[in-house]
């Protein structure tokens, strides 16, 4: 049986092309902001919409997109403002929006621990056209975000105080950028799993960075990669009856480590090459000056 002759399988892979474009373009920015866990945070407090969704009989992905969006607009608010005691608040937000979506998924008529394990760490099997067309729209919405927007985010994410006097409006960027890694949590949370997403929001990133250095080749490396292994690693889910949440996360990292054992050679090359070209100029230069001084001594003779 050719692998695209069911129907979800087309769903699900699908869905893993749109979660592996998603998660690597908006972790691009929590990488350059040095908030890598965010999407790891965001994961937890998703738990309780996703028991919302069952106990209110609606669709588990958008519930968990309302409450993951007001839960990352509150991570935001406590590192703006909560300073001293924000790890503290962070932590219990954390482990409360865990603790809450397994109490409201067990209290539900439909919830069990088949649907928690889905939503924790993937299921191939389990996405609908319902959830199809909600990840669809979500990760629409996180694209004409994270490119429509790159310059003004990635200003923001880079150096909030220059930001500021340039006349961007950083308060709301980081907003936004808060809001797009939680819808970006909750489309990937079908195909990846809530505990694993954050992994696919930075390593593709990392590994991108071992090759790149300018902000617009590792947003394109990181996109590239976060596709190939959600293909990847859905087909390999497929063939070999193992999860795809950790094989598409396990595949990433493989790829990392091939990409850095790569990268050193290289940037060694790159170092020689700089060295060289520093070298050539300094003789350019210094063969310039003698020849000036020479002339000058010529004309003082005259």
């Amino acid at each position: 049986m050719d692998i695209l002759d069911t129907a979800f399988m087309q769903r699900a892979f699908i869905a893993a092309i749109l979660v592996g474009i998603t998660a690597p373009a908006v972790g691009v920015y929590l990488v350059q902001r040095r908030q890598a866990l965010m999407g790891d945070g965001i994961g937890h407090v998703a738990m309780t919409g996703v028991g919302l969704g069952f106990l209110l009989s609606t669709n588990p992905i958008w519930m968990a997109t309302l409450v993951a969006v007001a839960g990352a607009i509150t991570m935001e608010l406590i590192r703006t403002y909560g300073r001293t005691r924000g790890d503290i608040a962070l932590a219990l937000l954390f482990y409360g929006g865990m603790a809450g979506g397994v109490m409201l998924i067990e209290l539900s008529d439909e919830g069990s621990a088949a649907n928690l394990s889905s939503y924790l760490f993937g299921s191939l099997s389990t996405v609908s056209d319902a959830d199809l067309t909600a990840i669809s729209l979500l990760a629409a919405f996180v694209i004409l975000v994270s490119i429509g927007l790159r310059r003004q985010l990635f200003a923001v994410s880079q150096d909030e105080e220059f930001a500021r006097v340039t006349g961007l409006p950083v308060r709301a960027l980081n907003l936004l950028i808060a809001v797009t890694a939680a819808v970006t949590v909750t489309v990937a949370m079908r195909v990846v799993g809530l505990l694993l997403v954050s992994a696919l929001m930075v390593v593709p990133v990392a590994a991108a960075q071992q090759l790149s250095r300018s902000f617009r080749a590792t947003f394109a490396g990181a996109v590239a990669i976060g596709v190939t292994v959600s293909v990847a690693g859905t087909a390999t889910s497929y063939y070999q009856d193992v999860p795809p949440g950790a094989t598409i996360v396990l595949l990433t990292i493989a790829l990392f480590a091939v990409l850095a054992a790569l990268a050193t050679p290289l940037a060694r090359r790159r170092a020689r090459a700089a060295e060289a070209a520093a070298a050539e100029a300094a003789g350019h230069t210094a063969a310039g000056a003698s020849a000036a001084a020479g002339t000058s001594a010529d004309d003082v003779r005259v």
